[in-house]
């Protein structure tokens, strides 16, 4: 894959030079908002045209949207440009990650990526921008890159200066601030076969509220808190899970806490997080997993590699309508790719290397960061024997009644069983509900035991 020119010297030795926990300069924070879009992506477009300028992404619904609604398309008349295939994916290989050609040598007959124009929707509300200014010359990792301090509300790092930064940036990117979800998930067989699985979820994102402040956020030590509460089918439905997100893992790890409705108990639950097998997943994704990279990064060491150009999916409001039946999406082997929207975009691409005496069933982890919104748009993780183990990628879209760049599928294929798991299912269930009213009293034991009760 081709490598862009970096943004400054200043970041080309810290690509190079042993990780460092430097704050940027105000010359380089200025940049933030002119040269640079107010998240730190590159606002200018490529040499060739393909990847267009940013001009503030999409701030407003498009019309006809009402608040409930799944997101209609803003861009219906696209139309695709090209198709890559098993055939053909030599030509584009410059632009494929290891893992989107692998998925082609595995389903060489259906697999395929229809490629359209590029579209850089992505975009937050002002108060996020203004904050991800003043985070840029103050926020700093600390306990040896297990937390951060010197920061809310906006991106930490806009100009990373190494690898463990750019992750916190996909950590602690804006996604809303109270959020409720009812979201499915399945994990098709071989021949297609799946029993669904629906949760409903709440998410309070501490640091990402407008009132946040740095002495607030030291006191709390909390990032945000999550509880996710399985409804379907019946044998599992009242399985319960609560997250409390730490912001000096070191200080304080994950706090965790499980409902068994065989037990009707709650118990404190340690062991939820790095590679325990993930809520109801049939093993085919770990806890970290969970949107792209999640928890303590204090396992790995994270190499800044530098950015490129590659083909994500984006804008992919097809796969979103409430028009799907989720029958329509789920194949054998992957989704179905006559629904997916790819596009060529820049990344940050970043690399995590197990540490010696650490242990985790993946040796090493490579993300692809959208420039625009630190979401891990893909991601490809290794066994120890250096084999491709699992390839994840993030179906995202504009929630522009908000706004935010987020997920509304995510999809974990597991190269060695030929399965996969796909997260965040909605088509057949109601939309996210951004405007949540949700207090602390939501995330207490007490409160996940009252929810798991059936």
């Amino acid at each position: 894959m081709k490598k862009l020119t970096l943004l400054s010297a200043a970041v080309i030795v810290a690509l190079t030079a042993p990780t460092a926990f430097a704050k940027v300069s105000e010359a380089q924070a200025a940049k933030l908002g002119t040269e640079l879009t107010p998240l730190g992506g590159e606002k200018e477009g490529n040499a060739d045209g393909s990847i267009p300028a940013w001009d503030g992404g999409i701030t407003k619904p498009v019309a006809g949207y009402e608040k409930g609604m799944h997101h209609p398309d803003p861009f219906p008349n696209d139309k695709i440009e090209f198709t890559i295939t098993n055939a053909n994916k030599a030509q584009y290989k410059d632009y494929l990650t290891p893992g989107q050609m692998k998925l082609f040598e595995l389903y060489p007959d259906s697999y395929k990526m229809n490629v359209y124009q590029t579209r850089r929707t992505a975009s937050v509300p002002q108060f996020v921008y203004d904050a991800t200014k003043a985070n840029a010359t103050r926020a700093e990792l600390v306990a040896d890159g297990n937390g951060i301090s010197g920061a809310s509300i906006g991106v930490p790092f806009p100009v990373p200066q190494n690898g463990l930064e750019a992750i916190w940036n996909h950590v602690l990117r804006f996604r809303g601030v109270d959020v409720e979800t009812a979201r499915s998930q399945a994990a098709p067989t071989a021949s297609g076969g799946y029993t669904l699985v629906e949760t409903a979820e709440e998410i309070r994102f501490q640091y990402s509220r407008p009132e946040m402040t740095l002495d607030k956020l030291k006191e709390s030590n909390t990032l945000f808190y999550f509880k996710q509460v399985v409804t379907q089918p019946a044998r599992l439905a009242g399985t319960a899970l609560l997250v409390k997100e730490t912001m000096d893992q070191e200080a304080l790890p994950r706090q965790a806490w499980t409902y068994n409705t065989g037990q009707r108990r709650v118990r404190k639950a340690p062991n939820v997080a790095f590679d325990t097998p993930g809520t109801v997943s049939d093993g085919l994704r770990t806890t970290d997993d969970f949107d792209m990279f999640n928890g303590s990064p204090v396992r790995y060491n994270w190499e800044l590699v530098g950015k490129k150009e590659i083909y994500i999916p984006y804008n992919d409001y097809k796969l979103h309508s409430d028009k799907l039946k989720y029958e329509q999406i789920l194949k054998p082997g992957h989704i179905n790719p006559d629904y997916v929207r790819w596009e060529k975009h820049r990344v940050w691409e970043v690399k995590a290397q197990l540490k010696d005496g650490m242990r985790h069933i993946y040796k090493t982890r490579v993300f692809y960061l959208d420039e625009d919104s630190w979401q891990v748009a893909m991601a490809d993780m290794y066994d120890n024997r250096d084999e491709l183990y699992r390839v994840a990628v993030a179906h995202a879209i504009n929630y522009y009644e908000v706004p935010t760049h987020w997920t509304t599928l995510e999809v974990i294929h597991d190269l060695q069983s030929r399965r996969y798991l796909a997260m965040g299912l909605d088509n057949e269930g109601r939309m996210y509900n951004f405007d949540a009213k949700l207090s602390e009293a939501n995330f207490t034991p007490a409160a996940l035991r009252r929810a798991g009760i059936r």
